[in-house]
C-alpha cells in the first residue's frame, strides 16, 4: 500500500552529472529512471522537475556578462534538455513517461497545464514538466513547488546528494545531526536552506509537505513510497 497516491519530485541538476564535473552521466540517469519506474507500478501518480545545473545555471550566467534574463532563459533550455533524456531513459526501460513544458516549444514536449498534467498522471505516465516556472528570477526549487501545489501532489519529494536536513553542513561540521522532522517555522529562524525562500514561502502558505532525502541511494524513492521513515520532513 502506497503512503502517496501523488508526489511532486524535485531532482537536482548537478546530480545528473554523476561523478563528472558536466553534463549527464548516464548511470546516474538510468538510476533515476529506474526508480521513478517502481513508483510507478506501486500505483503512485508521479510528477517530476528537474533542475538544470549540469549544464547552465542563469546566475552563473550574470557572472559572466549574461544578462540574467537570457540567463535564466539559457537555464529553462537546460532543464529540457535534462527532462528530454529522462523521458528517453524511462521509455528505454518500458515505462511511461511525457515532457510537458512551460513555454510553448512543441515538438519537444506539450505545452504544460494542469489538467493535462493530471490526465496524463492518471493514465500511469510521470509527468516531468520542463523550463521552470517559464519566467526570469524563478529557480526549479519554485517551479517545483509551484508545480506539487497546482497538481495537488501529497508531498513534494526533494531528491539530494544529502540523506536529510541538517543543522549544519555536515560536509564541513562533522558535529551536525539530522533533523527526522521539523517545522516550517524553524527551519526559517535556524536558516536551514531547505529550499529558496521564494520556494518556501509558496510551500508553508499552501500547506505543502517537503519531504528531503537522497535520491542517489538506490531505492529510496521506493522506500518513502512504501511508508519508511527516510529523510526529514519538513511541514507546519
Amino acid at each position: 500500500m502506497a503512503a502517496y497516491k501523488r508526489i511532486l519530485l524535485k531532482l537536482s541538476g548537478e546530480s545528473l552529472m554523476g561523478e563528472s564535473n558536466y553534463g549527464i552521466d548516464t548511470n546516474r540517469l538510468n538510476e533515476y529512471a529506474e526508480q521513478i519506474i517502481e513508483a510507478n507500478a506501486l500505483g503512485v501518480e508521479v510528477g517530476i522537475v528537474i533542475g538544470g545545473g549540469n549544464i547552465f545555471r542563469g546566475l552563473q550566467g550574470v557572472n559572466k556578462g549574461f544578462d540574467r534574463v537570457k540567463g535564466d532563459q539559457m537555464g529553462m533550455l537546460a532543464t529540457t534538455i535534462n527532462s528530454i533524456a529522462l523521458h528517453s531513459a524511462i521509455e528505454s526501460m518500458g515505462g511511461k513517461a511525457r515532457v510537458l513544458t512551460a513555454i510553448r516549444m512543441e515538438p519537444v514536449g506539450e505545452l504544460y497545464s494542469k489538467a493535462k498534467a493530471i490526465e496524463l498522471m492518471k493514465q500511469g505516465f510521470a509527468v516531468i514538466i520542463a523550463g521552470g516556472t517559464g519566467n526570469p528570477f524563478f529557480t526549479t526549487d519554485t517551479a517545483s513547488a509551484l508545480r506539487a501545489v497546482e497538481i495537488e501532489a501529497d508531498v513534494l519529494l526533494k531528491g539530494t546528494r544529502v540523506d536529510g536536513v541538517y543543522t549544519a553542513d555536515p560536509e564541513k561540521d562533522k558535529t551536525a545531526t539530522r533533523y527526522d522532522e521539523l517545522t516550517y517555522e524553524k527551519a526559517y529562524k535556524d536558516d536551514l536552506h531547505v529550499m529558496d525562500l521564494t520556494a518556501f514561502t509558496l510551500l508553508k502558505e499552501n500547506n505543502m509537505p517537503v519531504l528531503v532525502f537522497d535520491m542517489n541511494k538506490k531505492g529510496n524513492l521506493k522506500r518513502i513510497i512504501s511508508g519508511e521513515k527516510i529523510g526529514t520532513l519538513v511541514k507546519n
